[in-house]
């Protein structure tokens, strides 16, 4: 049989990390033992716990370690992180670690340090003086950059237990995705939370798709940004295109906002209003010659709030502003993220899953869609900890607006 010892800490039986971690030992095949724990006697007080894994085989126990692992168990053999060369620019090496949205570090000469900008899906490399670990995505990594792999000496920090305030705006949030949840009562508290985010000059994240506009709440989020309670929109092309097309047209995929119904050749408005900015050169010179009377893009621009508009096969035109090199559109995301603390996702799926991608674990995510699939997709693929409201992007972007305004 083949063993580890591996050791949990934090809140762990407060965030159901401990269960969690024994369930995908044993669903892995493998078996544990329990050897200590020692529980917290207050809500500031962590737990820890030491646990033997045992497997058949080495190739299970790997397995199970490497699973572990993403939910902060770490192994006590007090190795240092193994390193390999990348072996090429973009490439990595075989056995690379690949990192989750949880705090990290890695054991260097003895030492702990830190990795910096966690984020999941990434490699962690360690530079030329062994003083700094970082995460970067594949497509940053150069040929020669010592990249940790395999297991051994990493360290993954469990999710702490809000506290205070933040507990109050969230801990009500955090039950399985249900369309059943008082609305006006959770909208409140996001507002509340929003608002002492910002007094403590914290940034906020909107990610939004087109059905913000085809629902009629762009003019909802148009006062959300005026009021500065937003301070980063990330969008694709639909969103920009559809507002700025209700701004010209009062129709959004050619359907009139006021009536609800189609409008003559309303088909084409999305095109004309795109082929209308590229002609101006961009969204930001067309609101400077007056040709944006109004909306969300409008008032980013007014409000210098900065914007990603990133691209996808499906785009019309696109508008010039709109970053078509994903990689490209990636970094750019990326960039704006350091000090957003709350994230608002509202109206897309795979714009959501993108940016989540990209958030630390402590970022307070917020996903608002009439589809409960979405949240649970968030969820699914490494962003646990959004919390989902079932409702319409309209209703919830219209009481936001209000509860902000208070």
């Amino acid at each position: 049989m083949f063993t580890e010892t591996i050791e949990l800490r934090g809140h762990i039986l407060d965030n159901q990390t401990l269960p969690r971690v024994l369930d995908q030992i044993v669903s892995l095949g493998a078996d544990y033992r329990i050897d200590t724990i020692e529980i917290g006697h207050t809500r500031k007080d962590t737990s820890r716990a030491r646990v033997t894994v045992t497997a058949k085989d080495d190739a299970t126990l790997q397995s199970v370690i490497e699973l572990i692992a993403r939910s902060g168990a770490t192994a006590l053999d007090r190795l240092d992180a193994a390193l390999e060369p990348a072996p090429r620019d973009g490439v990595l090496p075989d056995d690379f670690y690949a990192t989750t949205n949880l705090p990290t570090e890695i054991l260097s000469g003895g030492h702990w340090l830190r990795v910096e900008n966690a984020e999941m899906d990434c490699a962690i490399v360690l530079d030329g003086t062994k003083k700094r670990a970082r995460s970067l995505r594949m497509h940053r990594v150069k040929k020669g950059d010592r990249v940790v792999v395999g297991h051994a000496g990493i360290r993954v920090e469990a999710p702490g237990r809000p506290e205070g305030a933040e507990r109050d705006a969230f801990g009500f949030m955090g039950s399985a995705v249900s369309s059943e949840k008082p609305k006006h009562r959770v909208i409140r508290e996001i507002a509340r939370a929003i608002r002492a985010a910002k007094k403590r000059g914290e940034k906020i994240l909107f990610v939004g798709g087109p059905a913000i506009v085809h629902t009629g709440a762009g003019p909802h989020l148009e006062k959300i940004i005026r009021g500065g309670f937003i301070d980063i929109l990330f969008a694709g092309n639909a969103l920009a295109a559809h507002d700025i097309e209700s701004a010209l047209f009062g129709t959004s995929l050619g359907v009139s906002l006021q009536s609800g119904n189609p409008v003559e050749h309303g088909h084409e408005h999305h095109l004309r209003t795109i082929n209308r900015i590229r002609a101006a050169g961009s969204i930001a010179a067309a609101v400077k010659k007056g040709i944006i009377p109004s909306g969300i893009m409008r008032a980013c621009v007014e409000k210098k709030i900065p914007y990603v508009l990133s691209g996808s096969i499906r785009d019309d035109g696109p508008l010039p502003d709109v970053i078509v090199d994903m990689p490209q559109a990636q970094d750019a995301m990326r960039a704006l993220l350091p000090g957003v603390t709350i994230a608002l996702m509202v109206g897309t799926t795979l714009l959501s899953i993108a940016t989540g991608n990209m958030l630390p674990a402590a970022t307070k995510t917020i996903c608002v869609d009439i589809n409960p699939a979405v949240v649970t997709k968030l969820a699914d693929r490494g962003t646990f900890q959004a919390i989902g409201l079932v409702t319409d992007a309209e209703l919830f972007l219209r009481t936001l607006a209000k509860e902000l305004g208070r």
